[in-house]
């Protein structure tokens, strides 16, 4: 599934962040714990150069603890990369963000100039109360539904940092197919952009191999099916997810599933290792190759020959 998702807005939003990049001591990048790599914007790391970037990961009480901890370490491993797991569900964890920007520029930080950062995320990553939060007053507008914030806007948060929001930007084309997926899973992409009975079976099986005590304590299935269709299945006949004759209603089953997931009801999990992206990427970067390899070859075909 190649997602596809880029309203207007996201256009201008983007722009905007390569204008104000210059002006920025700092980046705040805020991840989904749940995908850290899948959340993460390609373009911000191409456009930030040897600028400073700190990593967030948000929603970390919904994650895995361990693969939290291990994607902290794998992400460090960037030159000019710190990282911090957060959640705004437990608002003293965000005050690690100022003190870190304090602690990367002491100097500025006393100067009547102070820091400067800029903060990103994808949609639905949990920013607007983040900053909310920072700022101890409603500044940004918050929401369950994606691409909440529409405009760039500068917030004082006061002992000597100021911080550009910007609205949440997807890229235009998601190569990687599993990373559509996942951003679909946690809620980043509007349901209209996805099928949700296609994003559960890939979570379905996905959570099959990695979280199979998770499903059997919430939904009570033991033995515990050997496919996805048949853990949606059991999970739509155990939770009333019927159509007249008895039928399970597979939407209904796809969608319940996907709400829980999202919610924490599964327990904490994390959808995606180091290992598994870094296979990824490369198995991205083949394809991409491949496409360039033909579309040069299209092209030496169509120049007209020499005389």
């Amino acid at each position: 599934m190649q997602i596809q998702w880029y309203p207007g807005h996201m256009h201008k939003a983007s722009k905007q962040i390569r204008e104000t990049l210059p002006h920025v001591d700092v980046i705040i990048e805020v991840l989904d714990a749940r995908i850290p790599s899948s959340s993460t914007n390609p373009m911000l790391s191409t456009l930030r150069g040897d600028k400073p970037c700190i990593k967030v990961l948000n929603k970390s009480d919904l994650a895995d603890p361990v693969q939290t901890e291990r994607w902290q370490h794998y992400l460090e491993q960037e030159q000019g990369v710190k990282s911090l797991a957060i959640s705004c569900q437990q608002p003293t964890t965000l005050k690690q963000i100022p003190e870190l920007c304090r602690r990367l520029f002491p100097a500025k930080a006393k100067s009547l100039k102070g820091i400067h950062a800029m903060i990103v995320g994808i949609p639905n990553v949990g920013k607007s109360t983040l900053i909310n939060i920072l700022a101890n007053r409603i500044i940004a507008k918050t929401g369950n539904e994606p691409a909440i914030t529409k405009a760039q806007q500068r917030i004082n948060l006061g002992d000597g940092i100021t911080l550009s929001d910007t609205p949440g930007v997807l890229w235009p084309n998601i190569e990687n197919r599993n990373s559509g997926y996942r951003l679909a899973a946690t809620g980043a992409i509007k349901e209209t952009a996805m099928q949700n009975d296609d994003v559960a079976h890939f979570a379905a099986e996905y959570l099959l191999a990695a979280y199979p005590d998770n499903l059997k304590n919430r939904y009570r299935l033991e033995p515990l099916p050997e496919t996805e269709q048949e853990l949606l299945e059991q999970i739509g006949r155990k939770r009333g997810c019927l159509r007249g004759g008895g039928q399970i209603d597979m939407e209904k089953a796809s969608k319940l599933l996907l709400t829980e997931l999202r919610a924490g009801h599964l327990g904490r999990i994390t959808l995606e290792t180091p290992e598994m992206m870094e296979r990824e990427y490369a198995e991205t970067a083949r394809i991409q190759a491949e496409k360039a390899a033909k579309r040069a070859a299209r092209k030496q075909k169509r120049r007209p020959r020499e005389s």
